[in-house]
């Protein structure tokens, strides 16, 4: 197997990142592998539900990035890897691991992944998903009560005293890194076109 493509797709929480991939992987199916960069939150087995609650999940020292770029550089010579696999309602790692095959794409997403030079090296496309700050605050509200078992109380708090913040030191800056700027991601059918159409000359090549 050649060595694959590798696309990332960063932008703020609840920018329309997971949509923008759910319609790639509708178009080239088996050819596509993901990964995510919160399924590398690091392990905090040494503290207890209450402390690793109140971890700030938006700085990129909470990720262990240097993990997924080792994982990523696996896949990328075909290689299979067992990711780590997190669980948000406890705010820790599984102990089981997820088998991940290689495959022609991998993409990789996450809020913070333009933020790592070292990670930024890996990606062979960098798209960011740029979508209005009211718009991501409701996603993530209603994603966070829904399926991480939050409060809405919790979720506001967090927005306000970490989420926001380090939107504003580290995502939005990344944002210069990216090779393709797209407006509300999945919504956006000119750009989805576009990119489809680069990422199926690249299978070609």
């Amino acid at each position: 197997m050649s060595k694959s493509i590798v696309i990332g797709i960063a932008g703020g929480t609840g920018s329309g990142k997971t949509t923008l991939i759910k319609h790639i992987k509708g178009i080239f199916g088996n050819e596509i592998v993901t990964l995510s960069h919160d399924d590398y939150y690091k392990s905090n087995d040494d503290l207890s539900i209450e402390e690793r609650a109140v971890i700030n999940f938006d700085h990129p020292h909470a990720f262990d990035t240097d993990l997924m770029i080792e994982q990523l550089k696996e896949l990328k010579e075909g290689a299979i890897i067992h990711r780590p696999d997190y669980d948000f309602i406890v705010h820790n790692r599984k102990k089981e691991t997820v088998e991940v095959k290689s495959a022609k794409v991998i993409i990789v997403e996450g809020i913070l992944i333009f933020e790592n030079r070292k990670l930024l090296e890996q990606f062979d496309i960098k798209v960011f998903v740029d979508t209005d700050a009211d718009v991501r605050f409701i996603r993530r509200l209603l994603r966070d009560v829904k399926k991480r078992g939050r409060t809405m109380e919790s979720v506001v708090e967090q927005y306000l005293t970490t989420v926001k913040l380090m939107h504003d030191e580290f995502v939005e800056p990344s944002k210069k890194n990216a090779d393709i700027i797209i407006p509300e991601g999945g919504f956006n059918t000119v750009a989805l076109s576009m990119l489809t159409d680069k990422i199926s000359a690249l299978l070609k090549q």
